[in-house]
């Protein structure tokens, strides 16, 4: 059952006609084909200006979307013989981040990335993708084992932010962050990450600080969650909306600023309304980004990765 947004609301009322008209049509033999195939016309004209149009604060609706494709429907579709590994060797298990090894179009790689869960038994298994120090302390582990055997490392970033709890705090979530990052920008293998969903802090970037930073065309990257902005800034949640528009979250914002290096386009209504579609252009994209890194060596990829980092607001 398609789940629609506030924005969405005339989308939806054309796309219910539609319905309607089908389920007359087959209930008393009424020929309402044209009808049916204008309105259709029209549901789907009122969907492409809307989505050409899309405000940053309705951008992380769409991110956020219940349908939104998750970490398992990319590995599922990407990726052949994916194993994945638990454990930081350490503490234990944490299962909003998932990594292992596996085939992506006939290569192998070491795949990450944040699961949300989809529904609420498995949201609540893996923590609503918010991962504890013990879930970045594995992906170290994981980039480390790729490194020494020269395979590429992949991520899929869809989280809004490390988990803020005090047993997170107590076991050293801030270092386990900054010994990911670190991780991230000493591999001497190629490694590209996405942005398939939200983007959110320092648990984001613990993933993704890659040689090549890709963003799907209505996912969201930040510093922090909109909502946590406005707290701040203004002390009032209900001001998301606009903190939404003034720090530049977008995909199309931040490709100007040279925070990410491409955006993948989405299917006309987001990547919630066609799935296998969105999946298929998001492996395009990688298989195109780890292919501009096929030629470099360890210290040039270093090097590359260094500098594109440093690079990022310079000039502005």
């Amino acid at each position: 059952m398609r789940s629609y947004l506030d924005f969405e609301k005339p989308v939806a009322e054309l796309e219910a006609k539609v319905e309607e008209l089908r389920a007359l049509s087959a209930s008393n033999g009424v020929a309402i084909g044209d009808e049916v195939q204008r309105l259709e016309a029209k549901a789907h004209d009122a969907l492409v200006a809307l989505y050409a149009n899309l405000s940053p604060w309705q951008k992380t609706l769409v991110a956020r979307h219940p349908l939104r494709p998750h970490f398992g429907a990319f590995a599922e579709r990407l990726f052949e013989e994916f194993t994945p590994l638990a454990g930081d060797r350490k503490f234990g298990e944490d299962e909003a981040i998932i990594g292992g090894f596996a085939r992506f179009r006939g290569e192998s790689v070491c795949v990450l990335g944040h699961e949300k869960g989809s529904t609420t038994e498995t949201r609540i298994r893996h923590n609503f993708g918010m991962a504890r120090p013990e879930g970045y302390r594995k992906a170290v582990r994981l980039m480390e084992l790729a490194d020494s055997f020269g395979i590429p490392v992949i991520s899929l970033v869809d989280t809004a932010g490390a988990y803020p709890g005090i047993g997170a705090e107590e076991r050293g979530q801030a270092e386990a962050i900054a010994r990911s990052t670190d991780a991230c920008l000493g591999l001497s293998v190629p490694n590209v990450s996405i942005i398939i969903g939200e983007g959110g802090s320092g648990g984001a970037i613990a993933l993704a600080t890659a040689n090549r930073v890709l963003m799907m065309e209505h996912a969201i990257y930040s510093v922090i969650s909109p909502e946590g902005a406005a707290s701040i800034l203004w002390r009032d949640t209900a001001k998301a909306q606009d903190a939404a528009t003034n720090m530049k979250i977008t995909a199309q914002d931040l490709l100007k600023f040279g925070v990410i290096d491409s955006i993948v386009k989405e299917p006309v209504g987001g990547a919630h309304r066609d799935p296998d579609t969105a999946i298929a252009a998001a492996g395009d994209a990688i298989a195109e980004a780890l292919g501009s890194l096929s030629d470099l060596e360890g210290p040039a990829l270093r090097k590359a990765r260094r500098e594109k980092f440093l690079a990022i607001g310079r000039g502005l």
